[in-house]
């Protein structure tokens, strides 16, 4: 007996440290977790991503329309040609402004997180004073 250790906690201090599988068993149940999350942390990245694009996609687009003599169709082209994505373009007009709204609905296609979440839908609305051709 060393300095007042017993032999039962000595065996039990040898069986902690030669227990090879318990770093796996830990990782094997921390690894769903860490997975999850980082699904997780992609889906806001490509959420925001598509936020930003489709704000850029209705200012383009009223910009566009502002300034011409078909603010329908000047709206829709300026909106697809800066964004890549399927926007959904709708002008109005009044007699002094005109305003975009452009939807996009994104269907989450991440694995895991996008069966949890469902489609996102991202909008933004712009109106301008509409300025003579």
């Amino acid at each position: 007996m060393r300095h007042g250790v017993s032999s039962t906690d000595d065996v039990a201090r040898r069986r902690v440290r030669s227990s090879p599988g318990q770093a796996s068993t830990e990782f094997a149940l921390v690894l769903p977790l860490v997975v999850v999350l980082a699904l997780g942390l992609v889906v806001v990245g490509v959420a925001i991503r598509n936020e930003l694009a489709v704000e850029l996609a209705a200012r383009e687009g009223a910009r566009a329309a502002s300034v011409s003599a078909t603010p329908a169709t000047a709206a829709t082209r300026a909106a697809t040609r800066v964004v890549e994505l399927p926007l959904d373009v709708d002008t109005t007009t009044d007699a002094s402004t005109v305003t975009v709204t452009v939807t996009y609905t994104d269907p989450v296609d991440v694995a895991i997180i996008g069966s949890l979440i469902g489609p996102v839908t991202h909008r933004a609305s712009v109106t301008m004073a509409i300025e003579p051709p």
